[in-house]
């Protein structure tokens, strides 16, 4: 933070904030004047433009948003894809990951559920079985017993820098190197820390890391970013796909499948 900052000019972005005292952006970021004005920019393009918008102010502003998120956490913009929700992000990862009757997926009761629910999908068709690690508080999980539950039988890790239930910051670091130690993949969620926690994803050597627009960042519903380390690119094949995932996505080619360079 520096000293210059006029406190007063940014909280008066937040119309919310004239009549109360707001606590609950772990749930929903507020409405910002400058995000409300790009809405309505939004609605006046598609208004104005049609189907033209795609091609004259939209997919520039994707990849915009690609380049933005990517310096926020240190990658680059070839290693950011932008999802939906962060469900879709772990279906897509899900897909990538050959799952055998007896691998495993580790996760905490204290992440997210749609983590966990994924992979429980594919348990009920004999792909894989879901670890759970149990928390003894419902405010964090104790570091050393979930690092007990990996093995040569993990497949992945998946946890939280910040657990949405309780604000606890997660020793996910430790984790994230008993996962490799087992060459097991590591997806780091960090929608409850991203913009209001510095991270950077190179110099902590994260797999795969999500977050969005949704809390902290102020940026509303809909946009998930979704980095993968470029070393690990051309190694996930998702079978949950779409024609932006392919390396001539413009060429609407229905006959083959030849995934794009990036993380799309």
């Amino acid at each position: 933070m520096t000293d210059d900052v006029n406190w007063q000019n940014l909280r008066n972005q937040f119309p919310t904030l004239d009549n109360t005292n707001y606590l609950n952006t772990c749930s929903l970021g507020l409405l910002s004047n400058q995000s409300k004005d790009a809405l309505l920019s939004y609605i006046d393009t598609w208004t104005t433009l049609g189907a033209s918008a795609w091609y004259s102010d939209w997919i520039a502003k994707i990849n915009s948003l690609k380049e933005e998120f990517a310096k926020l956490i240190n990658a680059s913009p070839d290693e950011i894809a932008i999802m939906p929700s962060v469900s879709q992000a772990i279906a897509v990862i899900s897909s990538c990951i050959d799952l055998n009757p007896d691998d495993e997926v580790v996760t905490s009761d204290l992440d997210f559920p749609t983590i966990a629910h994924n992979f429980m999908g594919r348990e009920l068709k004999g792909q894989g079985k879901v670890k759970i690690v149990k928390s003894e508080s419902m405010q964090y999980v104790d570091t050393e017993k979930f690092i007990s539950h990996i093995s040569e039988k993990t497949k992945l890790v998946a946890t939280s820098r910040v657990y949405y239930l309780s604000g606890y910051i997660n020793d996910y670091e430790k984790i994230m190197n008993a996962a490799k130690k087992n060459n097991a993949l590591f997806f780091l969620d960090d929608y409850q820390a991203t913009g209001q926690l510095p991270i950077n994803v190179k110099e902590k050597d994260i797999d795969i890391f999500v977050s969005g627009g949704l809390k902290w960042l102020l940026g509303g519903s809909g946009v998930v970013y979704m980095y993968v380390k470029k070393e690990l690119i051309n190694q996930l094949e998702p079978s949950v796909t779409g024609w932006h995932s392919h390396k001539r996505q413009f060429e609407f080619d229905p006959y083959t499948l030849e995934f794009s360079d990036t993380a799309s």
